[in-house]
């Protein structure tokens, strides 16, 4: 321990000096300790990169892991390596065998997938024959630990890599969604490992163990349906307040676990001649059967590999289908409760549903709102609802809900004096309601133009009167309707936003921010389709130009996309 007086001293140097200046004081005091002597020469903690040339793909979906990825290349390039930055769908896959050093920062989607710009270079490598043997690579793999295959597709690009000869000289990183730090500390191990220091060849991948996040419990306080009579959609506003105040921010979303339907439950009980207090194991902690098929295991619409898992431990030839476990009971009976508990190993926790926040915390103190469409589809002619819309909608006011906060840091309002367009068809209004609530909550003087669309004026206007009001107390500048059902064409918010192309251009060429959420196809497609031509029109661009332009907006976290 200091000396007071050096304490204080040492505490005012720290609090003030750069990180620079750390990394140079953490080396001189290391220098100190090795040679047990005075004061020597500071020891440099990253020695000189011998490499010159790096390249550094991205596979995205909603925009960090290729912000990562920028991020990644501007270092470089301030330690003088030469970088070829790409995202995957643009990468040339005929380079692969030319690499020397390749670095890939990759998200997972859905069922452990890669993104859809990254499909083709997966499918490449994962088909690919060729050894690589004089390529060295790390792969940074970004992912949410909620979901049961996190960071899926990081560890099978980083696996199938090593399986073609090339050469780890980082162990893989499966970050978190709060991941920046994480990050940045690989990527600084990546450029010690590129110096002329002895490299880590052949690591073995090292997955991050990442904590659990906060869970809030809340209590619901409305469930209302939004949609009015002769809709033919069902539509919740739903409000849950918890007394725990709730941290979160506009763009943020809900993360929330469904419970499976009773019914259901006493199905899978009935098959199998047991009760719900049964007691059972679930990787490795005990919980009773009634609990575990109600709140922690995907019991419904089991994916295909889930069914093969299946097969294979009844030892029957089940085709290749997506089908509920108490089918599966029924259909193919396990032969007694021990080898029902096999099948239990095989089955995979329920996934977190996100759902973007539709309350702004200066607005709606101690309240969270979500705005939850009823899913429903067909299998085999048979009409089937979303498990966690259904369980959502279905919730009556003073019932308990699990939930825990999602941060989406590429999907923010901007300074308080900045105009924002909103383009949110269906649900995806509910961010733009937080948006416009925070905004007349913090008496923002930036202007706000919203555009939104659904089937029917009458019936399906979600939050009418609250818009209304916005745009009377001068609050929503400007709101453009589509309600593509109330004529004989077809009108969208991409018509709307084309109508309106002089001024949409008039506002983004000043300095607006534009926002779209809501179906990715397609929806968003179909709105960067129209943004792409107004821009062309009236920015007297050609298509690659305006295609530039845009790109230019979201480097400058002008275009924010939250799109499902």
């Amino acid at each position: 321990m200091l000396a007071e007086p050096n304490l204080k001293v040492f505490q005012e140097l720290v609090s003030n000096a750069s990180r620079d200046e750390l990394i140079w004081m953490n080396g001189f005091l290391a220098g100190l300790m090795q040679t047990g002597n005075g004061v020597q020469a500071p020891v440099e903690t990253t020695p000189a990169i011998t490499v010159k040339k790096i390249t550094i793909a991205y596979g995205t979906e909603t925009g960090n892991a290729k912000k990562l990825a920028t991020q990644f290349a501007t270092g470089a390039k301030k330690k003088g390596i030469t970088v070829k930055l790409s995202g995957l769908d643009q990468y040339k896959l005929n380079d692969l065998a030319k690499e020397e050093y390749l670095f890939v920062v990759i998200s997972t989607q859905g069922d452990g997938e890669p993104p859809a710009t990254a499909k083709k270079f997966y499918d490449h490598i994962h088909s690919a024959t060729a050894q690589l043997p004089n390529l060295k690579f790390g792969i940074l793999g970004l992912g949410d630990t909620s979901y049961p295959l996190f960071c899926k597709a990081a560890e099978d690009v980083d696996g199938q890599l090593e399986k073609l000869g090339a050469q780890r000289i980082v162990p893989l990183l499966k970050c978190d969604t709060d991941y920046d730090a994480d990050a940045q500390q690989w990527i600084e191990q990546l450029f010690q490992n590129l110096s002329s220091a002895p490299q880590t060849a052949g690591a073995v991948a090292t997955p991050k163990k990442t904590g659990h996040k906060k869970t809030y419990t809340g209590t619901i306080a409305a469930n209302i349906n939004l949609n009015d009579r002769g809709s033919k959609k069902q539509t919740h506003h739903i409000e849950i307040t918890s007394e725990e105040e709730v941290d979160y921010l506009p763009g943020d979303s809900l993360g929330l676990i469904p419970h499976n339907k009773k019914q259901v439950i006493e199905t899978i009980l009935s098959v199998l001649s047991t009760t719900a207090d049964k007691e059972v194991f679930y990787k490795e902690q005990a919980y009773t059967l009634g609990d575990l098929l109600t709140k922690r295991i995907n019991i419904i619409h089991l994916p295909e590999r889930v069914v093969a898992k299946y097969a294979a431990v009844v030892g029957q030839e089940i085709p290749a289908t997506r089908i509920d476990l108490a089918d599966l009971l029924k259909i193919y009976p396990v032969k007694d409760f021990a080898q029902f508990e096999e099948v239990l190993a095989i089955l995979e926790p329920i996934t977190p549903r996100l759902y973007s926040i539709a309350s702004s915390p200066a607005a709606h103190s101690g309240e969270v709102h979500l705005t939850v469409s009823l899913n429903t589809f067909d299998i085999n002619e048979e009409k089937k609802y979303g498990l966690c819309s259904e369980f959502l909608s279905q919730l009556e006011e003073g019932a308990l809900v699990d939930f825990y906060v999602h941060r989406n840091n590429q999907f923010r309002l901007p300074a308080e004096d900045k105009n924002v367009i909103m383009i949110g068809p269906g649900t995806g209004i509910a961010p733009f309601r937080s948006f416009i609530a925070e905004r007349d909550a913090n008496g923002a003087s930036g202007q706000n133009w919203l555009f939104f669309g659904e089937q029917h004026f009458v019936s399906d206007f979600l939050y009418q009167t609250e818009f209304q009001d916005y745009v009377q107390t001068g609050v929503l500048n400007r709101i453009n309707l589509a309600f593509s059902r109330d004529q004989k064409e077809k009108i969208y918010v991409q018509h709307r936003m084309k109508e309106q192309a002089a001024e949409l251009w008039e506002w983004l060429n000043n300095g607006a921010y534009l926002y779209v959420c809501g179906a990715k196809a397609p929806m968003s497609l179909d709105v960067e389709q129209a943004l792409t031509e107004i821009i062309q029109e009236y920015g007297n661009k050609t298509e690659s130009e305006a295609k530039a332009y845009i790109e230019q907006l979201e480097n400058e976290g002008r275009f924010l996309k939250d799109v499902y």
